[in-house]
């Protein structure tokens, strides 16, 4: 049996090399409260065995979502390779240290946007975000941008992992991984 970490490490290693634009790039997918579905991208910012980490605003409509309905997809595709992972899983948030560690790591234009951004919200015109942005900018002008109390991160913590490799004549092969305990059970599905 295959580690489903250490086969994802090598899948997103070959995706790192050969995928020009953001390897990261995963579709998130998530349920509000009454079921109603949602999708959209966000990128990876961190993984392991622990679950896979990405990062966002928790007053917009993502966190929202999975505040009430903690369980979400995400979905690897990296078309050059011709391969995609799904993976399944509840949602936790990542404890403070971590989110402080990685916004620390964020560009000071990014991290400035995440004070000014009011995400997900109804917007009356780019010239509104960008006076906010600049209105940030003078307040956190002498120093460090502090991580805002609104914004951290989540993991998703897999229970079930699909590993899916095109094949001709669409004869694809579709590996499977599903939480077992303190293991994991392998197995293939058809195509």
């Amino acid at each position: 049996m295959t580690d489903p970490f250490s086969l994802f490490d090598d899948w997103y290693g070959e995706a790192r090399q050969s995928e020009i634009n953001d390897s990261n790039a995963m579709a998130l997918a998530t349920a509000d409260a009454q079921g109603r579905p949602s999708v959209r991208m966000v990128l990876l910012k961190g993984h392991g065995p622990d679950g896979f980490i990405f990062y966002t605003n928790f007053e917009g409509r993502k966190a929202a979502e999975l505040l009430a309905n903690p369980n979400a997809a995400l979905l690897f595709h990296w078309k050059s390779l011709r391969r995609q992972i799904r993976i399944e899983g509840p949602v936790e948030p990542v404890d403070a240290a971590t989110a402080d560690a990685y916004f620390a790591t964020r560009s000071r234009d990014s991290q400035l946007g995440a004070w000014a951004s009011d995400q997900s919200r109804p917007l009356a015109s780019r010239e509104v975000f960008m006076a906010r942005y600049e209105e940030v900018n003078r307040r956190f002008a002498d120093g460090p941008v502090p991580r805002p109390p609104h914004w951290s991160g989540l993991r998703l913590v897999p229970r079930h992992i699909e590993f899916w490799q095109d094949r001709e004549h669409r004869l694809h092969e579709r590996r499977v991984f599903d939480r077992d305990g303190d293991g994991w059970a392998e197995g293939m599905l058809y195509p």
